[in-house]
């Protein structure tokens, strides 16, 4: 009687004796009641040693899998919100949720997921299985994404007043490449904010911050626009008539480009484009009381954004008139239309 009473204890104990050898988060109701889902997000998993794989490297490869299926879960709530947002707006244009749709879904993939904590793996040695488990708080989540929107909307700011200081002492160039530069910013911007909306269900657009980045959006669209009405051309000549030194080429060119609605400056480092002209002419031919004679012209376009010439030739204008020196001036003018229809597509971009 005594030795059934005491093997019923040992029975009865079995699992209390089981729970004390491994982890407590390795059974699920562990799990739900320590890590509840309102709060936490996990990544859970078990498996059997695989062929030819160390226990140490089974351990790693499990919390590996177990801290991706948490990321997973993370980014398939957030692309899930994302084919919602896309449906409310279905009244749109197709191409417009199209875009919407992907842009969500890159933020799903690309968003940085921080402060994933990892229990050190299990290793079973009497079933070959092993454990892994991660999880991350959502009130960590949310402080952190709060403080990164906070933090990179500062910087935006901070890049356009910048390029509003750059643009009122005439560094134009310098204006429009803080304004590229503050782009990526409201993309990360964006990805933070899906991000702490994902995880903070019912937050406020004020929360998010989502008043002021649409404020810095427009104003920055507003100073690309501003930026991109007139184009500053620093102009390089070096022209000969024959003999004399002239600028026959470069201020016909500039009343041309002028009308495109260009602007020039005498300081390269405040220009867009710089422009180099070089020309000479010689004589060709006579026939008759008529003179022919090219204007030999060399001209290079180069992006001082891109920092790359974009457009270089090599052109050989012939004009004819009663004199040398007509002859001569007639290819100079007539060379301007050759180079200003080259050069309009690329000043105009």
């Amino acid at each position: 009687m005594l030795n059934r009473i005491l093997l019923s204890i040992v029975i009865s104990a079995l699992p209390l004796f089981l729970l004390g050898q491994k982890p407590v988060w390795t059974f699920s109701s562990e799990r739900e009641n320590n890590y509840p889902a309102n709060l936490f997000y996990t990544g859970y998993m078990e498996g059997n040693v695989r062929a030819g794989e160390t226990v140490e490297q089974a351990k790693n490869r499990a919390l590996k899998d177990a801290q991706g299926m948490l990321s997973g879960k993370i980014r398939i709530t957030i692309k899930t919100e994302a084919t919602s947002s896309t449906n409310s707006v279905s009244s749109r244009q197709n191409e417009r949720i199209d875009t919407e749709y992907r842009d969500k879904v890159q933020t799903a993939t690309d968003v940085e997921i921080v402060g994933v904590h990892s229990e050190a793996p299990y290793y079973d040695a009497s079933t070959g299985i092993v454990y892994a488990f991660a999880y991350v708080s959502r009130k960590e989540l949310s402080n952190y994404y709060r403080s990164d929107i906070n933090l990179i909307l500062s910087q935006v700011e901070g890049a356009l007043q910048t390029a509003k200081e750059l643009e009122s002492a005439g560094e134009k160039s310098k204006a429009r490449q803080q304004c590229e530069a503050a782009k990526p910013l409201l993309a990360k911007v964006r990805a933070s904010q899906d991000m702490l909306a994902t995880v903070s269900p019912g937050i406020s657009s004020e929360d998010l911050q989502q008043p002021r980045t649409e404020a810095i959006n427009s104003y920055l669209a507003q100073m690309q626009a501003q930026l991109a009405q007139a184009v500053f051309v620093y102009v390089v000549s070096n022209e000969f008539l024959f003999n004399t030194k002239v600028n026959i080429v470069a201020n016909q060119l500039k009343a041309e480009l002028a009308k495109s609605g260009c602007s020039f400056v005498d300081d390269a480092r405040k220009a867009d484009f710089k422009l180099s002209i070089n020309v000479t002419t010689r004589h060709a031919n006579d026939n008759g009381n008529f003179v022919f004679c090219y204007a030999d012209t060399q001209v290079e376009l180069y992006d001082i954004r891109k920092q790359k010439v974009v457009y270089s030739d090599e052109i050989a204008q012939k004009g004819g008139d009663i004199s040398q020196e007509k002859a001569a001036r007639r290819a100079m003018a007539d060379v301007v239309k050759t180079i200003f229809g080259k050069l309009k597509p690329w000043i105009e971009n």
